[in-house]
């Protein structure tokens, strides 16, 4: 049995809000908490799907294809072009992203995922993509795909649900602006670090000043908490915690209750392969950022980390996270 690849139009939006929805689901039975199914599910992949397949306006490239059998849609994969962060590089432009809301029926044939990959892929770098990149949440059957085409964690997102119960600890306080140095001279270590790990992260000549201006840009947003560890004139580090957004989560998911930390640093992660001092600092900016979370509802925090910065592996794995989702990238 084989299986045909084609550009997605509006008129497969019916089904393809059943396979979304289904493959939801799935996500919600490995853990419910954080992959919460939101109870208007089939209108915000309906609303999604109709924006993608008609709007001129889109922010970003986005690419839908459906795999076919017989006549009748056996599955779906959805990629995009990934602007790139203005503080990195992007020597080789936007990567290519194959995003996690991809799918296929019970019972398809075998090879679909890996066709849909392949149609996804072709579709990416006929687009310009240099670079490719997948999405997989743990436990998903599709990484073992990704992985015989050739893709290497890059990226791992990693979850806790139990949040605030240790409560903000003494030693963090939230950032002001006479922060911002020190948070600018921290995250230049963090950028470091994330280029020895993988050339991927080519920090961007003008980083620190675009990285200042976003830090003061971000002490004006209410919707997050900035908080550092130590003197203004000697920080040793700082976390932000912010609301989830749709990069990664599928339009089916309720995000209300997720915050994501992303910048996040602490000179006790300055080797990426041993841990300072058992992690104390790092791991007491972490409970601030979880404490933010709880104060404003939220039960569930995604930490993002590089694949091979083993000490701040270590330092989540001990405060109680587990991966949720990896980033790959095809070599």
């Amino acid at each position: 049995m084989s299986c045909t690849v084609r550009t997605a139009t509006t008129g497969d939006i019916p089904r393809l809000v059943d396979l979304l929805l289904l493959d939801a689901r799935e996500r919600h039975a490995v853990d419910p908490v954080l992959w919460k199914v939101a109870s208007d599910a089939p209108a915000q992949i309906e609303k999604a799907l109709t924006f993608a397949l008609t709007s001129e306006q889109q922010p970003f490239r986005q690419i839908w294809q459906v795999s076919e059998h017989d006549g009748e849609i056996t599955g779906v994969i959805h990629a995009m072009r990934l602007p790139v962060p203005p503080i990195y590089a992007g020597r080789q432009g936007d990567p290519g992203l194959i995003l996690p809301d991809s799918a296929v029926e019970p019972g398809a044939p075998l090879g679909t995922v890996d066709a849909l990959v392949a149609a996804a892929e072709r579709a990416l770098t006929g687009d310009g993509a240099r670079i490719l990149l997948s999405t997989c949440v743990t436990g998903d059957p599709w990484r073992e795909v990704f992985r015989d085409r050739g893709y290497d964690p890059l990226t791992l997102y990693l979850s806790r649900t139990d949040l605030g119960d240790a409560g903000r600890p003494s030693t963090i306080r939230s950032a002001t602006e006479a922060d911002v140095p020190g948070i600018v001279a921290r995250a230049a270590e963090n950028k470091k670090i994330l280029f020895e790990i993988d050339p991927f992260w080519e920090r961007h000549p003008d980083a620190d000043d675009r990285f200042a201006g976003w830090m003061n840009r971000s002490l004006t947003l209410r919707d997050r908490d900035m908080m550092v560890l130590g003197a203004p004139e000697n920080l040793n580090g700082y976390v932000i915690a912010q609301p989830a957004s749709r990069l990664h989560f599928p339009p089916a998911h309720d995000i209300t209750g997720t915050g994501v930390i992303d910048d996040y640093y602490h000179r006790d992660l300055a080797d990426p392969m041993a841990l300072a001092d058992g992690g104390r600092g790092a791991t007491a900016l972490l409970r601030g950022a979880e404490t933010a979370f709880a104060d404003r509802g939220m039960g569930t925090a995604f930490v993002v980390c590089p694949a091979g910065w083993r000490s701040k592996i270590e330092m989540l794995e001990a405060a109680g996270y587990e991966t949720a989702m990896v980033w790959s990238i095809k070599r």
